[in-house]
């Protein structure tokens, strides 16, 4: 990994930056889970508190229907009809009179009048045949317990009222009126008021048709009004129990709805905490959670791309220094480290590939003399003008012009027959001469180059140095010819053929 970092710095930063993603990523999937409990839990606590309700609801009208059974029985009961008011009253409400939040206890006859009530006060003279608690029982004797949705009382100043009603038959099996327990609602309301789901959360108990029984928090504006034609009612309508998101029709707030029908009622329980009560909390540990691992993910960014770029600049300096190592200070070319490198590189390339290969080995014509006439100084810019001359005479990307030492130059060029070699040689001699830097020393009064060409094709030669050392025979060979020439040197095939 050091390794590839070192050749690839960029690496660390995307490394970096794909470790915070994934960082991010687990955060946002650890956080979005968080949420996802937060709401299961909520909705495991409403499923407990509708179960608490429904338990209590259903017992206490079971405890009613009791009283109602009774007071059927003594209804149907010929032998109280001639007792005394008093007695057949105490005998037919002695329950229903002490059961809690019963505000009145009535046994109507098939008119719908009342004939027997609870408290020992005068009658009312109306009739309440136009009740569908009493239609229900009426017009079926399977009905059973019947239990109304709320209605305002005209018994009780129209304080809002629940009928539970059983029918009452003649000895022949025909209908002979009702038994009715009037039920105050505040006791839904009391059973609500214990319970608390936030402060935006609402508990409610509605009747099947969509009444509203009781709610908390109460609003006088809602109890006792339908809510039927409502978009949510009907999944509470029809299912026995659920869950569902929705926003209130009431007051506008979104609410997870977790319901239930209390058994044996026609009445439906249900708990809803409000979305952002319930998502407070979680809200609260994401903004915390999230700051942090942005701020951590931002930071490991950070310093993963500082790392990358500044492994980048170590990676530049040390290229530099390879270069530098490579380079010879004075006239910018390759020195002879780099050459040995490449020279080795393309013996094998061109031996794997069976072409030619040449080398120059080029001098500078009486630099010694030069030097000790016009100085080091301008020996260094005469060198600097010749080693031009030799770079630019050379043009394809694949050769490599060397200062091999002192005056001496070597250009190494694959893939090259001697004729081009020598076209080069001989374009890079001229080049030099073109330059007519003064040389009062040398016989041709200006700088010039002596140029040795050799060229071979692998294994010829014996090796990369053996040509090398051919060019430089070739190049005393110009010398000993009058210096300013280029001698050549092929050589194409096996060591044997150069003797």
């Amino acid at each position: 990994m050091a390794s590839t970092l070192s050749r690839h710095p960029l690496l660390a930063g995307v490394a970096g930056t794909v470790v915070a993603v994934l960082m991010a990523s687990l955060s946002i999937v650890t956080l979005y889970q968080g949420r996802q409990g937060a709401l299961e839990h909520a909705r495991e606590t409403s499923a407990n508190l509708v179960a608490i309700i429904s338990t209590d609801i259903a017992r206490n009208i079971e405890i009613y229907d009791l009283s109602l059974k009774a007071m059927v029985e003594g209804a149907q009961n010929p032998a109280l009809t001639g007792l005394s008011p008093t007695l057949r009253r105490q005998i037919l409400f002695d329950r229903a009179t002490s059961a809690a939040y019963i505000s009145g206890a009535y046994v109507l006859d098939a008119r719908g009048n009342i004939t027997a009530a609870g408290e020992d006060s005068p009658l009312p003279p109306d009739s309440f045949a136009d009740r569908d608690y009493f239609h229900a029982q009426q017009r079926s004797p399977s009905t059973g317990l019947f239990v109304s949705p709320p209605f305002a009382s005209r018994v009780r100043g129209g304080a809002l009222t629940i009928g539970m009603s059983r029918r009452v038959n003649a000895p022949d099996g025909s209908f002979a009126g009702i038994a009715l327990l009037a039920m105050n609602t505040a006791y839904f309301r009391s059973l609500l008021d214990t319970l608390d789901v936030g402060s935006k959360g609402s508990i409610f108990i509605v009747h099947q048709d969509g009444a509203m029984i009781a709610r908390k928090p109460f609003r006088e504006d809602v109890v006792g009004h339908s809510f039927a034609g409502s978009p949510t009612f009907p999944r509470m309508a029809h299912a026995v129990s659920g869950s569902y998101a929705a926003v209130s029709p009431v007051d506008g707030v979104r609410r997870l709805y977790t319901f239930a029908r209390v058994p044996g009622t026609p009445f439906i329980a249900g708990v809803a905490p409000a979305e952002d009560d319930v998502l407070a909390p979680w809200r609260e540990r994401s903004l915390i959670v999230g700051a942090l691992t942005l701020l951590s993910g931002l930071s490991f960014i950070a310093v993963s791309w500082l790392l990358a770029l500044s492994l980048r600049e170590r990676a530049r300096a040390q290229e530099e220094l390879v270069r530098l190592a490579g380079t010879d200070a004075l006239t910018g070319l390759p020195n002879r480290r780099a050459f040995d490198e490449r020279m080795d590189d393309e013996w094998r390339r061109a031996r794997r590939a069976g072409t030619p290969l040449s080398v120059l080995f080029i001098d500078v014509d009486y630099f010694k003399a030069y030097n000790d006439t016009y100085g080091h100084a301008l020996g260094d810019d005469a060198l600097s003008t010749v080693a031009h001359s030799i770079a630019t005479a050379v043009r394809r990307p694949g050769d490599v012009p060397v200062r091999y030492g002192g005056e001496e130059f070597v250009v190494l060029l694959p893939d090259t027959p001697l004729e081009g070699a020598l076209h080069i040689a001989e374009a890079i001699r001229q080049r030099v001469e073109a330059c007519e830097i003064a040389h009062r020393v040398s016989v041709h009064g200006t700088v010039t180059v002596s140029i040795g060409c050799a060229t071979a094709s692998p294994p010829g030669l014996g090796g990369a140095y053996a040509l090398l050392g051919a060019a430089d025979q070739q190049l005393y060979k110009a010398k000993a010819a009058g210096r300013d020439c280029v001698r050549p040197l092929a050589h194409a095939a096996a060591p044997a053929a150069s003797s």
